[in-house]
């Protein structure tokens, strides 16, 4: 487990943009769990949209995103490098995330060569699939 200091530890995201509080499993390199609070408080809400708060499809992709670097960063060999988002595939949103849920988030590392790599990521609130993508990344 992970808790906030220790993610900010390793991912260079800060506020508004750190999008993963708690980390719950973790195979360095391999998968990992863990999820966001969604509250009103979040930034994103007071444009999107300020009558109907739900929470950006592309943000979601982000926290995944964000997620699976916390487990390449984990790894001796990429600690303290940044890592970037080079694109998504099968991405597929299936149901609005808004204040008040707890968005679960699950990536395993699928494919991993040097510092370029893919993961099927997965994003889920009260057990329902709400996101699911594969989102490839590179370390720099």
């Amino acid at each position: 487990m992970m808790d906030i200091n220790e993610i900010r530890e390793i991912l260079p995201h800060r506020y508004p943009f750190l999008l993963v509080d708690r980390v719950t499993e973790v195979v360095e390199g391999k998968s990992i769990k863990g999820y966001k609070n969604v509250t009103i408080n979040d930034q994103f809400f007071q444009g999107h949209f300020p009558e109907k708060p739900i929470m950006p499809g592309v943000l979601i992709l982000e926290a995944l995103a964000q997620l699976g670097a916390v487990s390449i960063l984990s790894m001796n060999e990429f600690k303290g490098k940044i890592p970037m988002f080079a694109g998504a595939d099968k991405v597929k949103w299936r149901k609005p995330v808004v204040p008040g849920d707890r968005l679960d988030l699950s990536c395993e590392i699928i494919k991993l060569r040097g510092p370029i790599g893919i993961g099927k990521a997965v994003a889920t609130v009260e057990g329902k699939k709400v996101c699911e993508a594969e989102i490839m990344f590179a370390i720099g």
